[in-house]
């Protein structure tokens, strides 16, 4: 696969240009005094399905369109790639079949079926995971990948595009990393908008195969992720960790208990209801105080589709009003 660069992610911005949000930046002084630095929020759990996923998907989509192919899209996905791609190919008029593990958090089935995308059930892991892409591919749909994607990659570097225009200066960029198509993407964007800005991905500790993949020099092909952070359990790509390994300045991690502890803070700070899989960036700020102190941070904040029964506390009142957050996708109610 070819590696994008900033001119396939200007392309991307103008195929989802009207299609996906350009979602806003938020800061709160109550939460840079909880963390010692400044804190800019772009806040992609207020996409239409909850998660920035749906720009790489609607880039990959509209990509197929372009070049006349209509069949039907598989992919398999935790979740978020998943309602993103449905969402997507309702648009365009075709269907979209979805392997998940049959562990997923049901805000997220709910939120493929309620996209019309068709759920495939698998054991969790990402062989059976695969598997079941192979077997829907065999079948002819077309396989659209949760990140090691060129145009996936491409289409998730738009959101820091984005932010690199809503906010004049930062010190550092910051988003979570998984399979690492949004890291990748927004260091492509970085080092060509941007080149003095530090990029940094953050990580659950228990799910740390990224950043074991840049310490060895080489990409970890096999791990046994533990986290609460379920959309951030898959191995990095080789493309994406290709673009990792050459663009961003590190990858750092935190435990779960700071990752909860961090959604809690952002909500009780701002009002914002985000999954585990966005609040490890602030995790990783508070987990690591000496990297960030007094600087600028832009974080992405990917995603606001957490699980309700695990975190009860988010369904309670914002603070300082009466709203609850269980339809806002982790936006302020």
């Amino acid at each position: 696969m070819t590696l994008p660069d900033i001119n396939d992610l200007q392309a991307a911005r103008e195929r989802v240009r009207g299609k996906v949000l350009e979602t806003p930046v938020a800061h709160h002084d109550a939460l840079d005094a909880a963390l010692g630095c400044h804190v800019w929020l772009k806040c992609e759990q207020l996409q239409p399905t909850g998660a920035f996923k749906v720009r790489g998907a609607t880039n990959s989509v509209t990509r197929l369109r372009e070049a006349g192919d209509t069949r039907d899209v598989a992919t398999h996905s935790s979740g978020n790639h998943g309602a993103a791609l449905a969402r997507a190919a309702r648009l365009d008029g075709r269907k979209a079949y979805i392997v998940m593990p049959s562990n997923a958090v049901g805000r997220k089935v709910r939120s493929v079926e309620n996209e019309g995308g068709t759920v495939i059930s698998c054991e969790p892991g990402q062989a059976p995971r695969e598997q079941g892409l192979a077997a829907l591919v065999a079948e002819g749909k077309v396989p659209i990948p949760p990140y090691d994607h060129a145009d996936i990659i491409a289409g998730q570097g738009t959101a820091a595009m984005e932010l690199f225009e809503q906010v004049d200066s930062l010190d550092i960029i910051m988003t979570p990393v998984g399979g690492g198509g949004l890291l990748a993407g927004t260091a492509i964007a970085a080092r060509a908008l941007r080149p003095g800005t530090a990029v940094i991905g953050a990580e659950p500790a228990g799910a740390a195969d990224t950043n074991a993949s840049v310490a060895d020099g080489h990409r970890v092909e096999s791990w046994s992720p533990d986290t609460v952070a379920d959309g951030l359990r898959a191995l990095v790509g080789a493309s994406n960790y290709a673009i990792i390994s050459d663009k961003v300045d590190q990858v750092l991690l935190a435990d779960d208990e700071a990752i909860v502890a961090a959604m809690r803070l952002l909500f009780e700070t701002t009002g914002l209801r985000v999954e585990p899989s966005a609040a490890v960036t602030l995790a990783v700020i508070a987990s690591h105080p000496e990297v960030f102190r007094g600087r600028s941070v832009g974080v992405i904040l990917s995603g606001g589709n957490y699980d309700p029964a695990l975190f009860p506390w988010l369904e309670e009142p914002q603070p300082g009003t009466g709203a609850t957050g269980t339809e806002d996708n982790g936006g302020p109610a």
